[in-house]
């Protein structure tokens, strides 16, 4: 009986330690009083990315309400609500592109190195962990490239990216070889309930049957053939996985520095071809004769580079990206919502100086300061902070350029998208460019002129900015009188 007793205040003490091990004072649980509060992740306060600026949510309206009498233009008027990005706060220049070419040029050489054809020293690419268990192949970017004191095997490898001019001997890279891959995955697409795996999910209306037929994708890929040509495709096939929503990409990534010979015949501009990308005079000004193809290649680098260095953040960072169409005119328009970047409708100070650089009398490129492209920055910012919004040289959106534009469109982060592949018709690949250019008169500087570029066209005077996504805008947190939260800024377009 005692030892029955005894189980019994063993079992009472067991059952208490392990209630108190569930529910004692270190339990979330018991701590809250038995009250649901919820499970809180670790607090992230997403830094301010270097070289961009806030463009905090809010409202507009998009389009001309008075048309220019003179372009007999109609633009579409439609009330729009963004949320909060990241932009670049001036044009990317030819030194941050630059960055990307070589680092490119420099991708090439370590592979290159580290290929027996070369000399093969594997430790320009990692292929086992510290333990000696594989891992995927990936280069050494800790393992610097001999410039200066390379052996013979390594100095064929450097030699192997560049090529002679065959007339005046000039050392330069050899731009066919400088092909960037990346891939992006589809994650709006792979949401969508057509595309469930489990047909049984693709409609929640139980009054219709399931259709256990195949469903159907298309995905972009892209290879390399065997005469060394890009061949970029948009494959259609059944759905097997979430492999099927991952874009894959090949673009030659070097500006096409003829297009200021291209773009204006019978016209002395020889000295722009040969140095505005190459030469250090020009480091500061704006990239051009990159395609939106580029510059979307331009924007994934820069994401893959930035994911690189943040360790564990990196998961919460959304990736560069072009600005939509919206967000562009949202940005440029500032906090005031004026039909220029700056608050007037004059394009000049009381003073005589240009707000922009563009061209503002007929054949007068200079009377603004500038006969072409000017140094990014050189103007006076918008009221976000953004430089060159209007002129200098316009920009690329991620946007596909209809005539319908808004109206086609969601009103709350609206965006149309279609990465027109190779085979498509031409019609099919014009994309959305805004801000007016160097070259362009007054009217074509305003915020709400609209004009297109075709995605594979170079031209020297289109170039781009990028933008990110906010993991979070707080700028809801104001207050209005009365205790209101305050709507975001609207203005009526003029």
């Amino acid at each position: 009986m005692k030892t029955k007793s005894l189980l019994i205040t063993l079992s009472l003490a067991l059952a208490s330690l392990t209630m108190g091990g569930c529910m004692g004072s270190s339990s979330s649980a018991n701590a809250t009083g038995g009250e649901l509060t919820g499970v809180r992740g670790s607090a992230y306060s997403e830094p301010t990315p270097y070289g961009m600026v806030a463009v905090r949510k809010g409202s507009l309206r998009v389009g001309i309400e008075d048309n220019d009498s003179l372009w007999g233009t109609e633009f579409p008027v439609r009330d729009i609500s963004v949320d909060g990005f990241w932009m670049d706060e001036q044009e990317v220049s030819n030194a941050k592109y630059r960055q990307f070419v070589n680092w490119v040029r420099d991708s090439i050489i370590r592979e290159r190195l580290a290929d027996p054809a070369y000399g093969g020293d594997e430790s320009y690419k990692i292929e086992e962990d510290k333990e000696g268990n594989p891992v995927t192949p990936h280069l050494n970017w800790s393992k610097a490239i001999p410039w200066k004191k390379a052996n013979e095997d390594e100095q064929r490898a450097i030699e192997s990216v560049y090529v002679i001019h065959p007339i005046d001997g000039t050392k330069m890279l050899d731009a066919s070889q400088l092909n960037y891959r990346y891939e992006i995955y589809d994650y709006a697409a792979a949401a969508l309930r057509k595309y469930r795996l489990n047909p049984e999910e693709r409609d929640l209306n139980t009054d219709h049957a399931v259709d256990m037929g195949d469903v159907m994708i298309s995905k972009d890929t892209a290879w390399i053939d065997d005469d060394g040509k890009i061949v970029r495709q948009t494959i259609t096939r059944p759905l097997s996985g979430p492999w099927d929503f991952l874009n894959t990409y090949i673009v030659n990534i070097y500006p096409d520095t003829t297009c200021w010979v291209n773009d204006f015949q019978n016209a002395d501009n020889e000295r722009y071809m040969k140095l505005y990308f190459s030469n250090p005079a020009y480091d500061d000004y704006p990239v051009v004769g990159v395609s939106w193809e580029q510059a979307n290649a331009f924007c994934a680098w820069r994401t893959d580079f930035l994911m690189k260095g943040m360790g564990g953040y990196a998961k919460q960072i959304q990736r560069y990206r072009l600005p939509t169409e919206i967000e562009w005119e949202f940005a440029a328009r500032g906090k005031e919502g004026n039909p220029f970047p700056w608050k007037n409708l004059e394009v000049k100070s009381e003073s005589g100086c240009y707000y922009a650089n563009f061209k503002p009398d007929r054949g007068n490129y200079t009377k603004d300061g500038s006969l072409i492209t000017s140094k990014c920055g050189i103007y006076s910012p918008n009221s976000n902070g953004l430089y060159d919004m209007a002129g200098n040289v316009a920009e690329w959106t991620s946007t596909v350029y209809t005539e319908a534009g808004v109206e086609s469109m969601s009103d709350m982060n609206p965006e149309l998208k279609y990465n027109a592949a190779k085979e498509d018709p031409y019609r099919l690949k014009k994309k959305s460019v805004r801000g007016g250019s160097w070259k362009d008169p007054e009217s074509m500087i305003r915020s709400a002129w609209r004009s297109y570029e075709y995605q594979n066209q170079p031209r020297c005077y289109i170039g781009f900015r990028c933008v990110r996504t906010m993991v979070n805008d707080r700028s809801g947190s104001q207050k209005m009188k009365g205790g209101a939260k305050k709507p975001a800024a609207s203005a009526r377009r003029k």
